[in-house]
């Protein structure tokens, strides 16, 4: 049985019961939630051959002090960044290094910023340059995987929905939805239920209901579906080594459809498709 409660009215002890905001926790997570894309736009101009992603890092990190937030990620389960930079085939949680981006390369910079207590969380997938054919098809199937299933989200849908968008349009694609890790509740916890698979079965799941506040943040690797994670205990690589891209927004369930709280502010959510408007 689904439990729901009303988020601003009852402590929670423990997870396992899915929080219902109200429009002071909406309020909350639009402020949160756009400190984080204005961030994510920050990167734009800085994504480029022969920067470092510790450089990209250290950027991020004095904008969340300048602007009184703090990165969620920073000493979370012992993670020492502001942001993850997952790189080719890493599918999710890069660590930030010392190594310059080369030319041709994808990046997916994931930030998630705490402001007065609630996360905002998102990610973008950078290109590096002038990349490959193959590199531009995979991002414009990751962007147009997120819309399809953000078109899913209203009362009385089903979590099942939202997946079974994505994966169709994935695999009608000949690419492939990781099912290793999925979207999450957000709000005032970092991670919070429901989980949002991007796989599933149409009509089947826990029904969506005005109030819920989710990511949705489909990985997509032009080969297999299956990762696996390295020594570091973070970063999750495809196994066949073959690309990989991913998006993220935050969003909230209202009456009639969604919100999405990580808009950019300057219509560059999509990177790549900016850049080719921008020439």
């Amino acid at each position: 049985m689904v439990t729901y409660i009303e988020a601003n009215k009852t402590k929670r002890k423990t997870l396992g019961i899915i929080p219902l905001y109200d429009e002071e926790g909406f309020a909350k997570m639009r402020k949160a939630g756009q400190l984080t894309a204005q961030a994510l736009d920050i990167l734009f101009e800085k994504v480029r051959p022969g920067v470092t992603t510790l450089e990209l890092d250290r950027i991020i990190f004095e904008f969340a002090k300048d602007n009184g937030a703090i990165p969620a990620t920073i000493f979370y389960r012992g993670y020492r960044h502001s942001i993850c930079t997952s790189i080719n085939h890493v599918v999710c949680h890069g660590i930030p290094s010392n190594k310059p981006l080369r030319e041709g390369d994808i990046v997916n910079i994931d930030i998630t910023l705490i402001v007065d207590g609630w996360h905002g969380d998102s990610s973008r997938l950078y290109p590096v340059g002038n990349i490959s054919r193959k590199a531009e098809r995979l991002i414009e199937i990751t962007y147009e995987a997120i819309k399809r299933g953000i078109e899913q989200v209203k009362p009385g849908n089903k979590i099942g929905d939202i997946g079974a968008a994505i994966q169709q349009y994935v695999e009608s694609q000949r690419a492939s939805v990781v099912r290793d890790f999925v979207g999450h509740g957000v709000g005032q916890r970092f991670h919070d239920e429901p989980n949002i698979p991007h796989f599933g079965t149409k009509g089947t799941g826990i029904e969506l209901r005005e109030g819920m506040i989710f990511t949705i943040e489909p990985m997509v690797n032009l080969g297999r579906p299956n990762v696996k994670i390295l020594a570091d205990g973070w970063t999750a690589v495809t196994r066949d080594r073959s690309l990989s891209a991913q998006c993220e927004h935050s969003l909230g369930v209202t009456k009639d459809g969604c919100e999405i709280f990580t808009n950019s502010p300057k219509g560059l959510f999509n990177p790549l498709e900016a850049q080719k408007n921008n020439k």
